[in-house]
């Protein structure tokens, strides 16, 4: 059995532990805080912007396919994947999901004989998959926690020459979708080509995104089927527009996983909070045993030496 002062170290040490992990929680707190914000106020524009993109590219029809962006390939034999971690961990299963998401899709993507090709948002994924002897293609780090428009830009830039240069088929984009502190979700997005640029998995948006906002249906379905006049042609507004909703999806999914990021790291900092409180009841109810026995001891030795006395 432990003595009382093994465990009072213990229980010292412990509960150092539980002031640095309450600290990093209410620090994730405060930064997920202002993250939210910032998502909140680029969703709408986001969405809407991809929707426009992608009715001017139906409206431009053949012309469309002269810029060299939205040409789409008839055989997809590489598919740059880029993987949108965190820079520290400390954060539950944020980044240990995107990891899992993104070997799945290698397997599935071998299956349709296609190759994938990482790039990574984060030191977690770039560590994570050199350690699983994966080529990055792309290493982006240093920002996670608070990304700028121009980190997603350089990122936009990479994967839009890698798709026009003909070294990759499509792209897709691997991310924490932000719902609350307790639920992110997993979202594949496919940025190129804007044909099949669609969002995949439980929780993400989809075409119905004004319905769920409590629009009519009928007026969202009159709007969809509304005779746009565009200026200038549609083939010349594409080619402002394709750079920006690509750049614009970047760094939306860089902020949601910031978001994610966050909630995941404050959850988790709560939860080792509330077991190192069970583990110092624990240690406090062994630390009142080990005491009660020391005394008991002492009785016992009193009481034995009082009757070799007598």
């Amino acid at each position: 059995m432990a003595t009382r002062k093994e465990v009072r170290g213990r229980i010292a040490s412990v509960k150092n532990v539980q002031k640095i992990t309450r600290a990093m929680e209410m620090v994730a707190a405060a930064r997920l805080r202002r993250a939210e914000q910032r998502i909140e106020a680029l969703r709408p524009y986001a969405s809407n912007l991809r929707r426009m993109t992608r009715n001017v590219a139906e409206a431009a029809g053949a012309e469309a396919r002269n810029l060299p962006v939205l040409q789409d390939r008839e055989n997809t034999e590489k598919v740059a994947v880029l993987l949108v971690t965190g820079d520290r961990g400390l954060a539950g299963s944020f980044n240990s999901q995107i990891i899992r998401e993104g070997v799945r899709l290698k397997s599935q993507l071998r299956e349709d004989g296609a190759t994938p090709v990482y790039s990574a948002v984060g030191r977690r994924g770039v560590s994570s998959m050199k350690f699983r002897g994966e080529d990055i293609l792309g290493e982006y780090t240093g920002f996670t926690d608070r990304p700028a428009f121009a980190d997603a830009r350089d990122i936009a830039n990479d994967l839009v020459t890698a798709y026009v240069d003909e070294d990759v088929d499509r792209v897709d984009i691997i991310f924490n979708r932000y719902e609350s502190p307790l639920t992110q979700y997993v979202t594949r997005q496919t940025l190129l080509p804007i044909q099949a640029a669609e969002v995949f998995g439980e929780g993400s948006e989809d075409e119905s995104d004004e319905t769920r906002e409590g629009q009519d249906e009928e007026l969202v379905e009159a709007h969809r089927r509304a005779l746009w006049v565009y200026e200038p042609e549609p083939e010349e507004l594409l080619a402002e527009l394709v750079p920006e909703y690509a750049q614009l999806s970047v760094y939306r999914a860089l902020l949601e996983s910031t978001a994610s990021e966050h909630g995941s790291r404050m959850t988790a900092m709560r939860n080792a909070a509330e077991n190192a409180k069970e583990v110092i009841s624990d240690l406090t109810l062994e630390m009142n045993r080990v005491r009660q026995a020391e005394i008991t001891q002492e009785i016992l030795e009193v009481v034995g030496g009082a009757e070799g006395l007598s």
